[in-house]
């Protein structure tokens, strides 16, 4: 009998260093749900997989001032998760030593299908897309160089990073690996809308008769489900005489692209004000006046509104209520996109 329970004591000894090291070792998968009814994403797991340590690591990052170059500005700071991680009540974002930025920070929201980055589509790749703002004069005003001094001198980081990637070195790689792993699990898939359609919720009369005249009258750009199509158009925005934002044309040096911007995704519209790449809407009806009757219509308008969109009071009010039923509270508010240490819950298991 005694022997019987030396072995066991022997055999849970060893379960339980066996564990132990695998845990010290090998960071956790995760796993990447796609919510039902949506393609697979483009994003390419196998090249950043996804673990719980590396998830970590890049929210603290996103959340750590030190990534910019006087402490102040976090990646949170212009894309706050209130907001839907967007810029909210600004029209520009605010930047290093008192500065503005020249638009307005989109959500980030459902990052994992998009192909590029930024209002002009200047960045194709998501690993690469925190560069362009910590570096900028503007914005973080930072070199990569420093801020992985600044992390390397904290003992806590240097472990995280040990966890995430197997050693304790800091490169632009992994930060970028590590931010990139927090911002694809920001998927923002159960608003009132998304409910409907898994059957779970309906429509009121309002917003029954609002998406009707979504889908005739906005589907065509905003595409569901990620209510748009992710394409670079020019809807009529004339240029501001200050910023002379040249948009798409920027990056492609084509004068066919002048003044086309990405088309941005409607979901959680209702807290993502001001609208528009400068952010020179402040309200959702600001943005209806625009579409029919404030347009200018040049060579390069969208072929869709060369007439403008159409849009009477009874249909704004409708739509209204429809673009409501996009708002994604538990997105909002999901404690494990908060700063670190807001409550110790891991992300929750997503499969792809």
């Amino acid at each position: 009998m005694k022997w019987q329970i030396t072995i066991a004591s022997i055999l849970i000894f060893l379960i339980m260093a066996t564990a132990f090291t695998n845990n010290g070792s090998k960071p956790t998968p995760l796993v990447f749900k796609v919510p039902p009814g949506w393609p697979q994403p483009v994003y390419d797991f196998k090249q950043n997989p996804l673990t719980l340590q590396g998830f970590e690591l890049g929210r603290k990052l996103f959340y750590d001032g030190r990534l910019s170059k006087d402490g102040n500005f976090p990646c949170a700071s212009c894309h706050q998760q209130f907001a839907a991680f967007a810029t909210y009540d600004h029209n520009l974002s605010h930047g290093y030593d008192n500065s503005f930025t020249t638009r307005n920070a989109p959500a980030l929201q459902n990052l994992a299908w998009q192909k590029a980055f930024m209002w002009d589509g200047g960045i194709n790749h998501l690993d690469a897309q925190p560069l362009a703002p910590i570096t900028a004069p503007n914005e973080m005003a930072e070199t990569v160089e420093n801020i992985i001094k600044k992390l390397s001198a904290d003992a806590e980081y240097r472990n995280m990073f040990k966890a995430a990637f197997g050693s304790p070195q800091i490169t632009t790689q992994r930060i970028m690996q590590a931010l990139s792993q927090f911002e694809v699990m920001l998927v923002s898939s159960n608003s009132k809308y998304d409910k409907v359609m898994r059957g779970e919720a309906q429509f009121n009369l309002p917003e029954s008769l609002g998406y009707a005249i979504f889908k005739q009258k906005c589907a065509s750009c905003h595409a569901e489900p990620f209510f748009t199509d992710f394409s670079y158009r020019n809807n009529g925005m004339p240029m501001d005489a200050v910023l002379k934002d040249e948009g798409r044309m920027k990056i492609t040096g084509n004068p066919s692209d002048s003044l086309k911007f990405k088309v941005p995704s409607l979901r959680n519209v209702a807290v993502t004000e001001p609208y528009g790449h400068d952010g020179r809407f402040f309200f959702l009806i600001n943005v209806f006046d625009h579409y029919r009757k404030n347009m200018v219509v040049d060579p390069t308008t969208d072929s869709l509104l060369k007439n403008k969109l159409p849009l009477s009071n009874y249909e704004i009010g409708q739509l209204t209520a429809f673009l409501y039923t996009l708002t994604d509270t538990a997105f909002l508010k999901n404690p494990r996109f908060a700063p670190p240490n807001f409550n110790n819950q891991p992300p929750a298991e997503h499969v792809h």
